[in-house]
């Protein structure tokens, strides 16, 4: 599996998304032969890398991939980090190993093949075009401490992203971050353990970097991207400091509880004040947005009530 990579990677060096390559210079540049340049690029578009191949000019990647740097995060990181060019999920792997985990611990993937987003719905992982990670972390207290986790999460991302200069972002409760009005990131929480004692949480993120046209065809709702910043905005950098800020948040989490976050997350709120609708099972229950409690229920107002709700699919409201 090294290898297979090691090859892909160096055709990927040399590929470019301004300029066509030939077959024959990528050939030559890594000693193989024709052929074997063209089965990987046919290899790597299973992973969802677009190449463009032109009779007479060569290839060209459709866009940039960027790729993490993986001895800067291991040398960079006080907590291990587990680097995968190709996994399953990296919730499943961390989840897998729990027990021989630290809080802070990091298992990254260049491409995930089974990646999961909330209530089980598919995340489209193309390889190199996005950026997907999960953290460990342990609460001594229990499952009732990690109560609103996912809110703490989504405010840690948005502080990160802003301070890469990233405008125009939204929070959706429980777990979404919204770029301009359309999902950019999503969060998927898995815990282990019991509900007073010391439990394992594993905290899966996804964050659009630059979505293919092809791959876009495939999400079932708005989506959006950083594409327009990734020429300025380094990857690499960008994951170090967002497990920096996630750790720092979860430890303020630990001592302080979701009361520490509220403000944080209504500055953020993408649908405060706004009329929408929450699916509750086969419920549908409307009413005008009105935060979060310090429980990290969603607050909705119906007829000047105030009612909280802890589970379900929060959406605007069709206009009538």
């Amino acid at each position: 599996m090294h290898d297979h990579w090691q090859r892909k990677r160096a055709i990927l060096a040399l590929l470019s998304d301004k300029t066509f390559t030939s077959g024959e210079n990528l050939a030559g540049a890594l000693s193989i032969s024709r052929s074997a340049v063209n089965k990987h690029i046919e290899g790597l578009a299973e992973y969802g890398v677009s190449v463009f191949s032109v009779k007479g000019k060569g290839y060209r990647l459709e866009q940039p991939v960027f790729l993490l740097n993986e001895a800067q995060l291991k040398q960079t990181m006080p907590q291990r980090c587990f680097y995968f060019d190709e996994i399953d999920s990296t919730n499943a792997f961390m989840l897998a190993h729990a027990s021989e985990l630290e809080s802070g611990d990091l298992c990254i993937a260049e491409y995930q093949s089974t990646g999961r987003g909330r209530r089980g719905r598919q995340w489209i992982s193309p390889y190199g075009n996005h950026l997907y990670f999960s953290l460990f972390w342990r609460f001594p207290q229990g499952i009732a401490q990690a109560m609103g986790l996912s809110l703490v999460v989504g405010c840690a991302l948005v502080k990160v992203l802003e301070s890469f200069d990233v405008s125009d972002l939204g929070l959706k409760w429980p777990n979404d971050i919204y770029l301009e009005g359309r999902k950019l990131a999503g969060i998927l929480v898995e815990m282990t353990g019991q509900a007073d004692s010391e439990c394992q949480l594993v905290i899966g993120i996804g964050i659009n970097m630059a979505m293919s046209m092809a791959q876009g065809e495939l999400i079932d709702q708005p989506w959006s991207d950083l594409s327009t910043l990734v020429d300025r905005l380094d990857k690499t950098a960008l994951m170090i400091q967002l497990q920096k800020q996630l750790c720092a948040d979860l430890r303020q989490f630990e001592q302080q509880g979701l009361s520490a976050f509220v403000t944080r997350w209504q500055q953020a709120d993408l649908f405060a004040g706004r009329a929408v609708q929450l699916q509750l099972g086969n419920q549908e229950i409307s009413g005008i947005c009105r935060g979060i409690d310090e429980q990290g229920a969603v607050v909705l107002e119906n007829n000047g009530n105030l009612q909280s709700y802890l589970g379900g699919e929060i959406s605007l409201r069709p206009q009538d």
